[in-house]
C-alpha cells in the first residue's frame, strides 16, 4: 500500500493535517452546528477566510466542540482590499477578535493580486504577524511561481503552504512539481471540482466500485497519494465520515494515470487565473 501519513510536517517544523474541512458558505448557527459536527467526526483543520464571512461561525464551533484548542489546526486568509503592511496587521488581529483565538495556526494571502501588486508588503505582515505570536505558520493561496519567486528574492523568506485549485479537471502537475522544489507543501481548494462533472466520470466511477469506495473518496485518495492535502467541505454527515476515511486503501499507478488523463487545458471552475485574477 502506498502509505499516507494523516499530519505532513511544514518546512518550519510544523505539523499540518493532511486531510481538512473546508468552511465556504457555511455560516451562522448552522453552520457553527455543521463545522462543530465535524470536529466530533474527528476534522481537525478547519480552513476559514475573511472573505467567507465566517471567522466567528467557526469561532463558536469550536467552542461548542469542546475540543482542545492544542488539538486542533485553525486556517484564516487576509482578502486583497487588506494587503497593505498596517491593514494586513490590524485584519489579521480582528481575525483573531471574530474567531475568539488566540493564534491562527496558519494564516494565508487570499490571493496575489498581481494588478494591485500590494502582496509583497501583505507577505511581510504576515512574517511580522509570526514573530509577534498571532500565527505559528504562514502561506498563501492561488500563488504562481513568478508571486513566490519574488517572494523568497525580497524577504528571504518561503511560503510553508500554496493553497490551489486542484481536482481532476486541473490538476496543476507544474504547479504541484514548483512546490515541491521549494518544499512548500500543496494544499487543494475544491478537491472535488465544486460537485461538477468529475463526479460523473466513469473512469473514476469504474475505480470507486473496484476498492468499494465513493466516488469522493477515489479523487481525495489519488490527491493525497500525489501528495497534496485536501479540505473537502460537505454538510452530510456520511460524507464527512467518508471524506476522512482514506487511509485504509490505495490506488494503483495505473489508476493514478487513469485520474490525471482526466486532466483539461481548461479545468479551472470558474476561470480564476492568478496572474490576472483579482479578489478583494
Amino acid at each position: 500500500m502506498n502509505e499516507i501519513s494523516a499530519t505532513v510536517i511544514l518546512n518550519d517544523g510544523n505539523q499540518i493535517p493532511s486531510v481538512g474541512f473546508g468552511t465556504y458558505l457555511l455560516n451562522g448557527a448552522s453552520g457553527s452546528n455543521i463545522i462543530a459536527q465535524a470536529i466530533q467526526r474527528g476534522y481537525r483543520l478547519l480552513d476559514a477566510a475573511v472573505n467567507y464571512e465566517n471567522e466567528g461561525t467557526v469561532g463558536e464551533a469550536v467552542r461548542r466542540s469542546h475540543c482542545s484548542r492544542s488539538k486542533l489546526f485553525i486556517t484564516s486568509k487576509l482578502p486583497g482590499r487588506h494587503q497593505q503592511y498596517q491593514a494586513a496587521i490590524s485584519s489579521i488581529q480582528e481575525s483573531l477578535f471574530r474567531t475568539g483565538l488566540d493564534y491562527f495556526d496558519l494564516y494565508l494571502i487570499h490571493w496575489p493580486n498581481p494588478q494591485a501588486d500590494h502582496y509583497l508588503e501583505a507577505w511581510q505582515a504576515l512574517i511580522d504577524a509570526q514573530r509577534f505570536g498571532l500565527v505559528r505558520s504562514i502561506g498563501v493561496s492561488n500563488f504562481l511561481p513568478e508571486h513566490i519567486e519574488r517572494l523568497e528574492k525580497e524577504t528571504g523568506v518561503l511560503p510553508v503552504v500554496n493553497q490551489i485549485e486542484l481536482h481532476p479537471y486541473w490538476s496543476q502537475r507544474k504547479q504541484r512539481e514548483y512546490d515541491t522544489s521549494k518544499k512548500i507543501f500543496t494544499q487543494a481548494w475544491s478537491p472535488l471540482g465544486r460537485a461538477s462533472n468529475v463526479l460523473q466520470e466513469d473512469v473514476i466511477k469504474d475505480i470507486a466500485q473496484k476498492h468499494q469506495k465513493s466516488v469522493g473518496q477515489i479523487i481525495l485518495r489519488w490527491e493525497l497519494q500525489l501528495g497534496v492535502g485536501v479540505i473537502p467541505k460537505s454538510s452530510s454527515a456520511q460524507r464527512q465520515l467518508d471524506n476522512l476515511s482514506l487511509f485504509d486503501f490505495s490506488l494503483s499507478a495505473a489508476e493514478m494515470n487513469q485520474i490525471s488523463e482526466l486532466d483539461r487545458p481548461d479545468g479551472r471552475n470558474k476561470n480564476q487565473d492568478p496572474a490576472t485574477y483579482q479578489e478583494f
